[in-house]
């Protein structure tokens, strides 16, 4: 079968009149089903990455050493989203359907709002990092801070290159949204809202750390430098914005449309806050025309209060137990000097999966 070209599919979509921009925005996430075999050494490689619109191939050809990167933060972006929630009725399959979405993502929804806001900390994320370690040879360490460490800390080390990485990173996650006829003005203007934030949230966890050096470990002397939290420490971040997010309308304020708090349009949209502009269901029953798996045979924990509790995560619908075996490590014991044995130990825990 035939795969339908991306100028085909962008008619297509501008003729329908669709909001939803299916054929762009995240679809880059498909890279991370690039098989190893592919080298990405050569410019001609890039037509034949999933995924990707004529901006960010041209990107592609001119920045190929950054390939590498950005298909393991595609990597990380599904790795980030599905343990960040893991927990929840939508726990983030459907974001390995890359460039394939349902309607839970191609939508202006809250989800959509947390993996765009996701992939473009990750894709910074990964490029300032792959700097640090000396991956790629456009850039290095980040500069040196220009305060004062603190009493008895001095800047050394390497610091994650975050400046580089929020440019390029920029440049190749909002590429989708600033192709012509990509869906409507609202969801373009919340794509690279929500692109902005997940970013904001990449500089927030910026951190000063150290490592210490003196006598016999006594800390006298501590190197010190800036770098960045790990990308489940950001999802988590997110995930908190996501469960806050905020509902907005496009409306005209002054000469232009922006976009503004649909229950409390008389004040605009706050920098840090993830917004959308579609509710979402449930989750509960599946239903692929709105994007849902539904939660029959998900995990429940029966003693949770949270979102992971037997009650919220099966809707109301009861739930099935069954037995499991788990093996694990027991009767630990240190040897001087210096190793542990363990044992083996089996044990049956009893589980819940919703009806």
């Amino acid at each position: 079968m035939m795969r339908a070209r991306p100028q085909v599919c962008e008619a297509l979509l501008f003729a329908l009149a669709l909001q939803t921009g299916v054929c762009y925005g995240i679809k880059w996430l498909a890279l991370s089903k690039t098989p190893a075999a592919l080298a990405l050494n050569q410019t001609q490689h890039c037509k034949q990455l999933e995924g990707l619109v004529s901006a960010q191939v041209q990107l592609c050809r001119s920045n190929l050493e950054l390939m590498h990167t950005i298909v393991h933060a595609a990597r990380e972006v599904m790795k980030a989203c599905r343990r960040a929630f893991a927990d929840m009725r939508w726990n983030c399959s459907s974001i390995e359907l890359a460039p394939n979405y349902l309607l839970d993502l191609e939508r202006g929804t809250r989800e959509s709002a947390f993996v765009y806001a996701l992939s473009a900390a990750a894709i910074s994320h990964a490029i300032a990092r792959a700097c640090t370690s000396g991956d790629l040879p456009g850039c290095s360490c980040g500069p040196v801070p220009g305060e004062p460490p603190g009493p008895g800390n001095r800047w050394g080390g390497c610091a994650d290159n975050l400046s580089y990485g929020l440019l390029m990173g920029a440049k190749f996650s909002d590429a989708p949204m600033k192709v012509k006829k990509t869906g409507s003005q609202a969801n373009k203007l919340m794509r690279l809202h929500n692109s902005e934030v997940g970013r904001q949230a990449l500089r927030a966890s910026l951190e000063m750390k150290c490592k210490c050096h003196g006598v016999s470990g006594s800390c006298s002397i501590r190197t010190c430098w800036k770098g960045l939290q790990e990308l489940r420490d950001v999802a988590a971040d997110l995930k908190t914005r996501y469960l806050s997010a905020t509902k907005v309308v496009h409306r005209p304020m002054g000469t232009r449309k922006h976009l503004v708090p649909k229950d409390l349009d008389i004040r605009p949209v706050k920098d840090s806050e993830l917004v959308y502009l579609q509710s979402s269901p449930d989750f509960c029953m599946k239903n692929e025309k709105v994007g849902s798996h539904g939660t029959q045979d998900r995990q429940c924990n029966k003693t949770s209060h949270g979102s992971d509790s037997c009650d919220l995560m099966c809707c109301g619908r009861g739930y099935n137990p069954y037995t499991d075996r788990v093996v694990e490590r027991c009767h630990c014991k240190y040897h001087w000097c210096c190793y542990v044995t363990c044992r083996r130990c089996e044990r049956t825990v009893e589980r819940y999966v919703c009806k």
